[in-house]
């Protein structure tokens, strides 16, 4: 059930056996959520933390005018919201786009994993950076790249993190996201969302049908998005 998780982890640090029977003894139970709803709500006094285990989900900031931003997307293997261990409420809401399971993690069994095991305290850390560095990349493309690139970019980002958790085959993946969903992500309406992706198509890049990706040359997509998983920490290396 944790599969993808540890593959996640195990990309960039060892985990023990020993490690790996604590994260499993420290999750309670496993619940489901509908596609659109929401998950974690802003300012909600948190007890638990969440780990994807499938469908997607992303954080999302709700305007005064309706309009949605989307700061970030979850895949299985994801912790949504490991930081409000901490944090203890969030700043944002965690909505399901899909239907979605998701195991649960109480804080105080957390707090018992980490002081027994402090290397998994570091991994965790370590993964919550991760985050933060995707966050500033995406603040980087809504700031300064234009729709093609940030599109690009989007995109070769979900290749990357979906074949780390075993969600890919070759350049294709499932793609629940509306244009909508696509234009909360970047920034952009619906129609702009709609002109870009003919012009990635037009130009051989991209190919959608039902609800599936394939990117179909990866090295333009990189280029034009200039893409660089550096910022995803993709080393193994000691914690």
């Amino acid at each position: 059930m944790l599969e993808a998780h540890l593959k996640k982890l195990r990309i960039r640090d060892d985990i023990s056996s020993e490690e790996e029977a604590a994260i499993r003894a420290a999750m309670l139970e496993v619940r489901e959520a509908e596609a659109d709803t929401t998950v974690v709500r802003h300012g909600r006094e948190l007890h638990e933390s969440l780990l994807l285990l499938d469908g997607w989900m992303a954080r999302t900031t709700s305007m005064a005018s309706g309009h949605q931003q989307i700061s970030e997307l979850q895949y299985c293997g994801d912790f949504v919201d490991l930081h409000g261990f901490t944090l203890k409420r969030l700043d944002h809401n965690i909505m399901a786009i899909t239907a979605c399971r998701y195991a649960v993690f109480p804080h105080q069994r957390l707090r018992v994993m980490l002081e027994k095991h402090p290397h998994l305290a570091r991994v965790y850390w370590l993964m919550t950076n991760v985050d933060a560095a995707i966050h500033r990349e995406w603040t980087v493309s809504l700031g300064r790249r234009p729709a093609p690139s940030r599109m690009a970019h989007l995109f070769c980002e979900m290749l990357t993190r979906l074949r780390i958790v075993g969600k890919s085959e070759g350049n294709s993946f499932e793609m629940p996201l509306t244009q909508q969903e696509l234009g909360d992500c970047l920034g952009l309406t619906s129609v702009h969302v709609n002109r870009t992706l003919q012009s990635l198509r037009r130009q051989g890049l991209i190919k959608l049908d039902r609800g599936c990706a394939e990117i179909l040359d990866l090295p333009a997509l990189k280029t034009l998005g200039e893409f660089d998983d550096d910022y995803l920490y993709l080393e193994k290396r000691p914690r």
